[in-house]
């Protein structure tokens, strides 16, 4: 594949540089024979216009016939191309070279002489291998055209001239080609070993060795290409090791109850009279199935909803609603854990566009975060307000529990990430509150100190619709 592409660049490039070539060589070489053509057109007719002058002012008294007979010599004596003279007619009266190849030319020179005109014509002659350039020239006689001057010259040594000046051309042109393609190879080289080393890095990658990274530093598209491939990579360990996390944590999680379940049917499946303890069992039994139930309910939960299959519900709702809510719901596990739970809310404060039961669920998820990292004797404090000219709500729930590690922090908001002193069944519960509030348009922050406390702050816009 490497080289195939390869061998497109390289063709391309030479394509490229052939076509340029080309172009140059062709208007190069017409302009040397327009170059040549011209200078030999501008002599033939200096000395045609000098003999026709010569003529006209000092033998155009007598006839054009009788200047032929004894005065030939003024015509060509000044030139070395081949002298004809013709009547108005294009009869040939007369040839320096004494050929005849016909007795009436008609050419486009010699018709428009005899007008009075003056052209040049290129052309092919019996008796001239290569072609041949003619010039005419009226002759007169008291403003009286009586016949025409023609030069005529072989074009054999202008010609070869410039077949040597496009030999020399199209010489340097396959040089410079040659040039070309050694530099295309250099180039396609040098764009394809990169491809060819990301290639065999995503080839590795796919393999399964996540561990290996590209070496590109070039500040190319290559280059970032390569820094992609690396963050991809980074990424995937990330989501590998989260996943290898998770296992971990829900079949740790799942073990528990499902041993004490295990344990009390086998129990109860025996010859075992004690109602009192069998009850307990049965309730033992009830709790740790309903924490399954729960478990998987919330991991359910996650996965619809960053699927986004399941549609937030929102409507105006009073924020206050919520929180009197939250207030009457959390209060008696508050004073069951001997903890200070403290709500301030400001006065007045507008209706917010939300899904009412996904808040209480984020506000329920945080503040039992909160009690779980608070030892009986602390405090949760949950403030809610708004600034005057903000358009956004500020909530922060403070506690002064034993705090979150600082490797920690940065990552716990993402799935599966549990704190050492995390009492949380499988460590998503803040990753569905993120994803709740980012869906309403707000943000959620936590800052954290070990031994000190934790402060959740979240942003919420009081008139967001999507």
């Amino acid at each position: 594949m490497n080289k195939s592409v390869r061998t497109k660049m390289v063709k391309y490039f030479i394509l490229v540089i052939f076509f340029i070539v080309l172009i140059l060589n062709i208007l190069m070489i017409n302009y040397i024979k327009r170059y040549y053509y011209d200078s030999t057109e501008q002599v033939l007719k200096s000395e045609i216009k000098t003999s026709a002058d010569f003529y006209n002012k000092y033998f155009s008294y007598t006839s054009l016939e009788e200047n032929i007979y004894n005065n030939i010599d003024v015509f060509w004596s000044e030139s070395n191309a081949e002298v004809q003279i013709l009547d108005t007619n294009g009869k040939l009266l007369m040839d320096s070279m004494g050929v005849k190849d016909k007795n009436v030319i008609d050419t486009s020179d010699v018709k428009k002489a005899a007008k009075g005109d003056y052209e040049r014509w290129i052309g092919k002659v019996s008796y001239y291998d290569d072609e041949v350039m003619a010039i005419s020239y009226p002759l007169k006689s008291s403003g009286e055209i009586k016949g025409v001057l023609r030069y005529v010259i072989s074009l054999k040594e202008v010609n070869n001239s410039i077949k040597g000046i496009a030999i020399f051309f199209i010489t340097i042109s396959l040089i410079v080609l040659a040039i070309g393609a050694i530099i295309s190879l250099i180039l396609a080289k040098g764009i394809i070993n990169p491809i060819k080393e990301l290639t065999t890095v995503a080839e590795t990658m796919a393999s399964g060795d996540l561990n290996i990274r590209s070496l590109n530093n070039s500040q190319d598209e290559i280059g970032k290409l390569s820094s992609t491939l690396n963050y991809m990579a980074e990424e995937l360990s990330k989501r590998e090791k989260l996943k290898n996390d998770f296992i971990s944590s829900v079949s740790h999680e799942l073990r528990t109850p499902l041993t004490a379940i295990k344990g009390w049917v086998i129990t109860i499946n025996g010859d075992y009279s004690d109602e009192e303890v069998l009850k307990m069992g049965l309730g033992i039994i009830e709790k740790e199935t309903e924490r399954l139930s729960n478990m998987v309910e919330e991991l359910l939960d996650f996965s619809r909803l960053i699927s986004g299959k399941i549609a937030l519900k929102k409507e105006m709702i009073s924020i206050k609603d919520i929180v009197d809510y939250i207030g009457i719901y959390m209060t008696p596990r508050a004073n069951r854990d001997n903890i200070e739970f403290i709500i301030n809310i400001q006065e007045s404060l507008p209706e917010i566009w939300a899904d009412g039961d996904r808040m209480k669920q984020v506000f329920i998820n945080i503040i039992d975060n909160a009690f779980n990292f608070t030892e009986p004797g602390g405090r949760v404090e949950l403030s809610i307000s708004k600034e005057k000219n903000s358009s956004q709500i500020l909530i922060k729930l403070k506690d002064n529990g034993c705090g979150i590690e600082e490797d920690i922090l940065p990552k716990i908001k993402e799935k599966f990430v549990k704190g050492k002193n995390s009492r949380s069944q499988n460590g998503i519960g803040l990753s569905i509150c993120d994803e709740i509030i980012s869906q309403h348009g707000g943000s959620l922050e936590i800052y954290s100190e070990l031994s000190v406390g934790t402060e959740v702050v979240i942003m919420l816009p009081t008139a967001f619709r999507d």
